[in-house]
């Protein structure tokens, strides 16, 4: 049974400790074991407070996305969205795709999901050369689970395979998604965004 629809079974639950990555009533002598990367990605996203809803098909995804729009009242809204496949993709939903960061949400895609942290690694690809403070604070992000990745060095290398010799000159990731949530010294400074994260199954 696949990670995702065990969190979707109330029924399950988990042996391992999220936070150690080891069982509970093991010895402290015992090896550490390590937390699959999808496991792990999802314990830190939901901590960082984004909004998840894992998706098995293309179908579940525009219902998802529907239920989205119905929640937070964004139809015939303006939305910030650079990639013309997404556009096709969502173009029956009555939004007026445009480049202006005043819009009411952004639609992207994204390079990699990192485990590690919980983050959203975007580029210039998704948002030119747009500042993450300049963006939309409300964001949709459409991703799959082939894209989960282990650190932001593997996500980096990644970007640097699929794009040279042309590597996109703005690079960032999406950390924080809690306004409330207690800022420490390693999110000073990060920008806050109201984040849901579509996750396609892929594998």
């Amino acid at each position: 049974m696949s990670l995702f629809k065990r969190l979707l079974n109330p029924n399950y639950k988990s042996e391992k400790d999220p936070q150690k990555g080891i069982k509970s009533d093991r010895s402290s002598y015992y090896p550490e074991q390590k937390l699959p990367v999808d496991e792990k990605f999802t314990h830190f996203f939901k901590n960082n407070g984004g909004k998840f809803i894992y998706c098995e098909n293309w179908e579940e995804a525009m219902e998802a996305f529907d239920n989205i729009m119905i929640e937070n009242d964004w139809y015939e809204q303006d939305v910030f969205c650079m990639e013309d496949r997404l556009r096709k993709k969502f173009d029956g939903f009555n939004l007026n795709f445009v480049n202006k960061v005043d819009s009411k949400f952004v639609l992207t895609t994204c390079e990699s999901l990192v485990a590690n942290t919980g983050a959203i690694l975007l580029c210039s690809n998704q948002v030119k050369e747009k500042k993450l403070n300049e963006l939309p604070y409300n964001m949709v992000v459409l991703a799959t689970t082939s894209q989960i990745v282990e650190n932001i060095s593997e996500g980096l290398r990644i970007i640097n395979n699929q794009r040279s010799p042309h590597i996109p000159s703005n690079i960032t990731t999406v950390q924080n998604f809690e306004s409330e949530k207690e800022k420490d010294f390693m999110t000073q400074g990060s920008s806050t965004k109201n984040l849901y994260l579509l996750l396609l199954e892929d594998l």
